[in-house]
């Protein structure tokens, strides 16, 4: 079964999600299946067959009944983006604001359909900066932030001159 070519189809946030899905299983296992797709999502495999269906339609998988599930080239490229998201509010959720990594898995989850690409690159650029901030472990500035989150006390945060 041969996909057809997307005309720049506005994905849905569940289409996203499957999309995502068959990425993240073709990294870990080389081949997605529709009961990979299913554990992984947590759905049943009626529905991941009608997504799927819908998915070929609108030219981001190829899939035929019984067989493995692939992207299209255009369907990779959404895959990437979507994983790319993903991994940046990760990031962001646990190493900047110290979020238990289940919990910002979750949030990531929701969060990474409705930010804008500017919003992405620039969370991606904060996280490059805090992780590279040269001469430190950690930023002075967010172990403050830490302390302040955990005990409400501000510390040392005076504005600077003239602000």
């Amino acid at each position: 079964m041969c996909a057809r070519k997307s005309k720049k189809f506005k994905l849905t946030p569940a289409m996203e999600d499957y999309i995502e899905a068959i990425g993240i299983i073709k990294q870990e296992q080389g081949v997605a299946r529709v009961r990979d797709i299913g554990n992984f999502l947590h759905v049943k495999p009626s529905s991941v067959h009608s997504a799927l269906s819908n998915l070929s339609k609108k030219g981001f998988v190829i899939h035929e009944r019984y067989e493995f599930v692939d992207l299209t080239p255009e369907g990779e490229k959404a895959a990437k983006d979507v994983i790319k998201r993903h991994n940046i509010l990760l990031s962001f959720l646990t190493m900047v604001l110290g979020i238990d990594r289940s919990v910002a898995n979750r949030d990531a989850c929701l969060m990474e359909h409705s930010l804008s690409g500017e919003t992405v690159q620039k969370l991606m650029k904060f996280i490059e900066f805090a992780q590279n901030c040269p001469g430190q472990e950690e930023p002075e500035w967010l172990h403050r932030f830490k302390h302040y989150y955990q005990t409400g006390e501000l510390r040392d945060c005076r504005k600077r001159a003239g602000k």
